[in-house]
């Protein structure tokens, strides 16, 4: 029974749904909404706090801010409201309510920015907020997940292990690219410690990071306006772009077979799915997907007609009956 004294402490780090059956191939899920948090932000979030505060970066009184499109605006509020800190979020509009509202449930204040800067988007207009409120007041402590080396180790110290150890005989691992912390320190780890496994990046179409031209992007998490400076593609294998409708296909999809999981993990299993059965068809290969979190804070965006409607057309996917195999249509973009 666990027995916790601080949020950050339970996290379940050994679930994974076997997608075998769904989708032909023999891929597993690794889950990692299952905290308080509700994301795998939690341990980015965790170890770059921990780090600021050995640093001494973080003291009584200090206010911690962020960019974020949602997830680890979240993870930070539940630990600056554990440890005492007051917490600013500079979020866009693409940052869904319910995220919102989590976040000042847990005492953080949210700042949403309205307009995208020519060059980077909404990412760098967030970026630009966050750099002039730092600038106007030094309580301010921005921890900058985008170029903080702590977001990459917290998976090479945990995430990489744990999938490692579970599977021994892991052929491929495939890592949705937002900050590109989580697939960076997998990446690491397994070069180090598992070379034979290929590591597949899996991103949005409209994303730049890497090198494709900018888009709109309505599913926040994965991609960006502004190329990851923690990224570092010698340490991948391939990418696989994914538009964004059958990202919201493939989420349908599996919440039809009961599995109601947030739109990146859509955009992951898509990838990964379209990326086997041209790379490694057949049953030999094993394969594990990253699920950065679950679907209720997309009740209102990925799986409300309405709102995909709106942006993706009227012919847009639809929800598809149960007994109907997962599939995914289309060429690697």
């Amino acid at each position: 029974m666990p027995i916790v004294t601080s949020p950050e402490e339970f996290n379940v780090d050994d679930l994974y749904v076997d997608l075998g059956a769904l989708v032909s191939q023999r891929m597993y899920l690794k889950c990692e909404g299952f905290n308080f948090a509700g994301s795998v932000k939690l341990k980015a979030a965790a170890e770059m706090v921990d780090a600021a505060e050995r640093g001494g970066l973080l003291t009584a009184g200090s206010i911690i801010v962020e960019s974020s499109s949602g997830n680890l605006g979240v993870a930070l509020a539940v630990i600056a409201a554990s440890r005492g800190y007051r917490f600013v979020c500079v979020t866009d509009a693409r940052c869904n309510a319910a995220t919102r509202e989590l976040i000042k449930a847990l005492g953080g204040r949210v700042h949403t920015v309205t307009r995208p800067t020519p060059e980077g988007g909404y990412l760098g207009a967030r970026l630009e907020y966050v750099r002039k409120l730092c600038a106007s007041d030094d309580r301010y402590v921005w921890l900058n997940q985008y170029t903080n080396p702590n977001n990459w180790m917290a998976h090479y110290r945990r995430t990489a292990p744990d999938l490692a150890r579970k599977f021994p005989q892991l052929d491929v691992l495939f890592v949705g690219a937002g900050t590109t912390g989580t697939l960076m320190g997998c990446a690491r780890y397994l070069r180090r410690h598992r070379p034979e496994v290929t590591v597949v990046a899996v991103d949005s179409v409209g994303s730049v990071s890497f090198g494709g031209p900018a888009a709109p992007r309505m599913i926040p998490g994965l991609g960006a306006g502004v190329r990851p400076q923690l990224l570092d593609e010698s340490l991948i294998d391939d990418v696989v772009l994914v538009p964004e409708r059958d990202s919201i296909s493939t989420c349908h999809q599996l919440a039809a077979h009961g599995y109601l999981f947030g739109g990146s993990t859509g955009t992951v299993v898509c990838g990964a799915v379209r990326w086997l059965a041209e790379n490694r068809p057949g049953p030999d290969c094993t394969a594990v997907a990253i699920s950065p979190d679950l679907g209720e804070r997309y009740l209102d965006s990925v799986y409300e007609p309405g709102w995909v409607a709106r942006h993706y057309g009227p012919e847009a996917p639809a929800r598809l009956l149960p007994d109907e195999p997962l599939a995914v249509s289309g060429a690697l973009e």
